[in-house]
């Protein structure tokens, strides 16, 4: 069986239809003057008002309240002009008969016709920017019948469907009779842009249904882009919320706050991360870290250096073994030999009264015991952070913390932040007199780190470029 030939067909303008405005008429009478030769190729963009008012509309395809002279539309000086609409009829009937049409600026609507879906999808190029689908008369009811008896389809909109998954982001008009309303508003429905009837069809109506379609399949593309990024912007952040940790302090007199901002713009999860947990023995275990960099991998990253800690925490490991093993949960995990994290752990006794201190590249926690001002612990005992050196050692240091006292970890974002406008670091010593401060003034838990979170920030000059987290321990 011979396959059919796809043809385009011109849409010549007829003697009793005229250009639907003054810029139309002036067009087609200098492409009728003498010497003008193809009016097509002649048609160009103008000096600079007239092909920005051409560029705009071409992109909208909206009416302009006043037509552009046509010595501006067929002016040489420029190349050519962009091209108009671009019409996909598709139907049985090659001879359909499809009023000329033209755009807002006199252009002819090009025409191209397919038999069939085979055809259409050889014509469906990128310049095509609506399809015409041509439904075929309902079949009578005998003749349905007898077609489903023979197995086929009985979704009188199949075609149209098929169209849809073939041309998924094009507008599309459906054509049929006034006696097949219904079936016109089920096509609507199904997904079509608008729908025609033969016997009301003329070059005004169709060049506006044209126009309304590819608009209307535009915005309806906008909404669902929107839609998409709202719910994906949700999914992360339901996932972002669960990977945050809960503390395990059941049991512990301990008195648990925190405070974390990630540095990525609308993010929730950072690379920085921290966990406490209360151990059967008594014991409270707290750890805050930071992998280098700020995007969705280093987050990943350290919520599985989070969880690693825990589980291993869990099964009584702690110190340097602890370290060592986390350092080969990163070696396998890391993206690249190059990413490296910090870590600080503490290891708090049953009483509350002694602490084990191990430090991998990250800064000392601040002490401040009952009766006195806050002070660094220190930080020369610290080993390498974790993915730097394959053989290291965190050697543990025991810290006398007494009966009362508020221990504050952090990570490095609370430090670096500038000072005003020049490269001065707000720096530990800088951190710690605000601090100092902040708790002579009466503030604890949540307030002091929010307190102090927020003068970091206004030292800044505005938000802090890095992640931020801060975990404070008290116990009175």
């Amino acid at each position: 069986m011979p396959v059919p030939v796809p043809h385009q067909r011109t849409v010549v303008l007829p003697h009793q239809a005229g250009p639907v405005d003054d810029a139309c008429a002036d067009t087609a009478r200098v492409a009728d003057a003498p010497g003008a030769g193809d009016a097509t190729a002649q048609r160009v963009s103008a000096p600079a008002a007239g092909q920005e008012a051409a560029h705009s509309a071409v992109q909208g395809f909206l009416e302009p309240t006043q037509p552009l002279p046509a010595e501006q539309r067929l002016s040489a000086d420029h190349g050519p002009a962009p091209q108009g609409l671009t019409l996909l009829l598709i139907g049985e009937d090659p001879n359909s008969h499809v009023p000329d049409m033209w755009d807002w600026a006199g252009r002819k609507v090009r025409l191209r016709t397919a038999r069939n879906l085979t055809e259409a999808e050889r014509l469906l190029t990128d310049d095509v920017h609506c399809i015409l689908l041509d439904l075929p008369p309902r079949a009578p009811e005998g003749r349905a019948a007898r077609d489903a008896g023979h197995g086929a389809r009985d979704d009188e909109l199949g075609v149209l469907r098929d169209v849809l998954r073939l041309a998924p982001s094009h507008a599309v008009l459906v054509l049929t009779y006034e006696t097949d309303a219904e079936r016109a508003a089920d096509a609507v429905r199904v997904g079509a842009q608008d729908y025609l009837f033969r016997d009301e069809l003329d070059g005004a109506v169709l060049s506006r249904a044209v126009r309304y379609a590819v608009e209307r399949k535009r915005a309806d593309l906008a909404q669902r882009q929107l839609t998409e990024s709202r719910m994906l912007a949700q999914e992360n952040a339901r996932l972002e919320r669960g990977l945050l940790p809960t503390p395990l302090l059941d049991g512990s007199d301990l008195r648990f706050a925190a405070c974390y901002r990630p540095g990525r713009s609308r993010a929730l999860l950072g690379g920085d991360f921290y966990d406490t947990v209360r151990t059967p023995d008594g014991a409270v275990h707290a750890m805050i870290g930071d992998v280098c960099g700020h995007g969705p991998d280093e987050a990943a990253l350290g919520v599985e250096l989070r969880i690693a800690w825990r589980a291993l925490t869990f099964a009584g490991l702690s110190g340097d073994e602890l370290l060592a093993t986390l350092q080969k949960v990163l070696e396998h995990e890391r993206a690249d030999d190059e990413i490296f994290a910090t870590l600080c752990t503490v290891d708090i006794s049953a009483d509350g009264r002694r602490a084990g201190l191990c430090l991998a590249g990250h800064p000392a926690p601040l002490l401040a015991k009952a009766g006195e001002s806050p002070q660094l612990l220190p930080y020369e005992f610290g080993g390498p952070a974790l993915g730097l050196l394959p053989n290291a050692r965190w050697p543990r240091r025991q810290v006398e913390l007494g009966g009362s006292w508020s221990l504050m970890m952090y990570t490095d974002g609370l430090i670096e932040g500038r000072i005003g406008v020049g490269n001065q670091r707000l720096g530990q010593e800088g951190m710690t007199e605000l601090v100092s401060r902040q708790m002579a003034a009466g503030l604890s838990g949540e307030e002091l780190l929010d307190a102090s979170v927020r003068e970091v920030r206004d030292l800044n000059g505005g938000e802090l470029t890095d992640d931020v987290a801060v975990l404070l321990l008290d116990r009175r």
